[in-house]
């Protein structure tokens, strides 16, 4: 998400960690661009990024501020 954030987003790109019952990890940036998940071939080298977050991550989402748009995934803590 970071990445795709620094790549593809706009400023200003954020990072945070919150530790509580679960990990949440939100990403933000000044783009408005709505996320999709992609169904990237084999052979692409890219279009990857909610694939992964969707399987990895107990629950993710997108929600929109006064300055562009937050991705946050949540992961159970063991």
């Amino acid at each position: 998400m970071a990445a795709n954030a620094i790549r593809h987003g706009r400023d200003p790109i954020e990072l945070r960690l919150l530790r509580g019952e679960g990990l949440i990890c939100e990403v933000t940036d000044g783009s408005l661009t709505t996320p999709r998940i992609r169904h990237a071939s084999e052979t692409d080298e890219g279009g990857r990024g909610l694939q992964l977050v969707s399987a990895l991550s107990h629950r993710w989402g997108t929600r929109y501020t006064p300055t562009g748009k937050c991705i946050w995934t949540e992961q159970p803590l063991p």
